[in-house]
């Protein structure tokens, strides 16, 4: 009986141990493991004495939790507390807001009557602020006084009263302004090249309108508040006055300024070079250009071929010797080497000579007279093309934006003056070259007739 008895209560231990001995797998793995029981007697021992440590376990949570129960009450009492205090104050805040509001309202009134013309007046230092920091901002001279827009926009945007300190200042830097517009100063400042980079450069400020350097025209940017170098510089007349400024220390020198502080200079970088304007004529324009070309060389050529010829046959004139190298001496040598030849067959052997000469005088000056007729002719076809360029373009981007007709526009205008240009001085040259040549075959003529004559009457020309 007391065996059974007994193994009914070790199988109870068993569950009861299987039941709570998972719970306390993690921990029985962390402490030292207790010593096995040998008998029931020590197992039942050991479940009594587990079931000890846990109960008063249990009694320490429970007295850590009932511990921190009445802290958060009491924490949760501060804070109502506090926040009924708060909500005390905002009250008496909204009360005395309530109170003041129409008093204010009373001084308000009373301010601005008491002001009078003073209000009128701090309205002016807000417009003359928000004036001088635009100008300010676009101004040359901030590329030597810089920080200055800080009070000016204050005091723009400010709507307040300004004080005694801000208006001075606001004088101060209006008087700074007009002071540095009069000056031409040389200073130290940081430049933004072409190529993106910046370096520290030595400039020359000419009060409001230009700064130069290194000979050559800075640009003032006022997004980036700096200098920056031109992408290219003005003609040759305008830069030559900048380097003699640059190195000058006193007296008057001359140097070219932009009154509109920068809109000159800009709209002169706009204007096409000289070979910018050429490619503005397109293929046309470059045919214009070698014929032109080709007509001058040769014109200048025979210009010097006549004017030799001309100058042989004034020494010939003037000279009882007949020389070979000259169209007159030619024509002379011929009545001496035939002496008895007829006054006929005399004239048609001078007849020949001389149309040989006024041939050899007259050779490519078709040239120039071709090119000279043919260029307006060409500058004419350019202006056809280019217009109907410029319709096209009206006719894809409409007419709202003259840039994208501006290529058809000049490259009509540029054939145009390119045909002039190379036709005007080709027709005077031809003219000159004609009346020379002209003038040498009538001396030609004249001669050749008086030795016809001469032979006719029986005179021996060769004596």
């Amino acid at each position: 009986m007391r065996a059974a008895t007994t193994t009914r209560l070790l199988i109870c231990n068993m569950a009861l141990a299987i039941v709570f001995g998972f719970a306390a797998v993690s921990t029985a793995q962390d402490q030292p493991k207790s010593p096995e029981p040998k008998t029931l007697e020590e197992l039942l021992e050991m479940v009594k004495e587990g079931f000890i440590a846990e109960s008063d376990d249990n009694a320490a949570r429970e007295a850590r939790f009932l511990a921190a129960r009445n802290d958060q009450q009491r924490l949760l009492d501060d804070a109502l507390a506090v926040l009924a205090g708060e909500e005390a104050i905002s009250q008496a805040l909204e009360s005395t807001y309530n109170d003041n509001e129409p008093l204010i309202g009373t001084l308000q009134e009373t301010l601005t009557e008491r002001l009078g013309q003073m209000g009128e007046l701090f309205g002016v230092v807000r417009q003359v602020s928000n004036d001088l920091s635009g100008q300010v901002w676009e101004s040359l001279t901030s590329s030597q006084l810089s920080d200055r827009t800080i009070l000016l926009d204050r005091l723009g945007r400010s709507k307040e009263l300004p004080s005694t300190k801000d208006l001075e200042g606001l004088w101060f830097e209006m008087q700074r302004e007009i002071t540095a517009q009069g000056e031409i100063e040389r200073f130290v400042t940081t430049v933004l090249t072409t190529k993106g980079g910046e370096v520290e450069r030595e400039v020359v400020r000419v009060g409001p309108f230009t700064v130069i350097s290194n000979g050559g025209y800075l640009l003032w940017d006022p997004k980036a508040q700096q200098l920056a170098e031109l992408p290219r510089q003005p003609p040759a007349k305008y830069l030559d006055t900048v380097e003699g400024f640059e190195t000058a220390t006193t007296g008057f020198v001359k140097l070219a300024v932009d009154p509109s502080k920068g809109a000159l200079l800009e709209s002169l970088l706009e204007t096409p070079s000289p070979r910018e304007r050429v490619e503005q004529g397109g293929g046309v324009g470059y045919v214009i250009i070698c014929l032109g070309v080709g007509a001058l060389l040769v014109g200048v050529w025979r210009w010097f071929l006549i004017s030799a010829t001309s100058r042989k046959v004034r020494a010939q004139q003037k000279s009882s010797r007949t020389s070979s190298d000259n169209p007159l001496g030619r024509i002379l040598v011929i009545p001496e080497a035939s002496k008895d030849m007829d006054s006929e067959v005399l004239e048609l052997r001078l007849d020949e000579a001389v149309l040989k000469e006024s041939s050899d005088l007259e050779r490519y000056l078709w040239v120039v007279k071709t090119v000279s007729v043919v260029s307006p002719l060409l500058g004419l076809l350019g202006t056809v093309t280019g217009m109907i360029k410029t319709f096209q373009s009206i006719t894809l981007f409409g007419a709202g934006d003259p840039k994208m007709m501006a290529g058809g526009i000049s490259e009509a205008l540029v054939t145009t003056m390119l045909g002039l240009i190379v036709a005007i001085p080709l027709v005077l040259l031809y003219d000159i070259l004609s009346n020379s040549a002209s003038r040498i075959i009538d001396i030609l003529d004249y001669q050749s007739a008086g030795l016809i004559a001469s032979r006719a009457e029986g005179i021996d020309v060769g004596d």
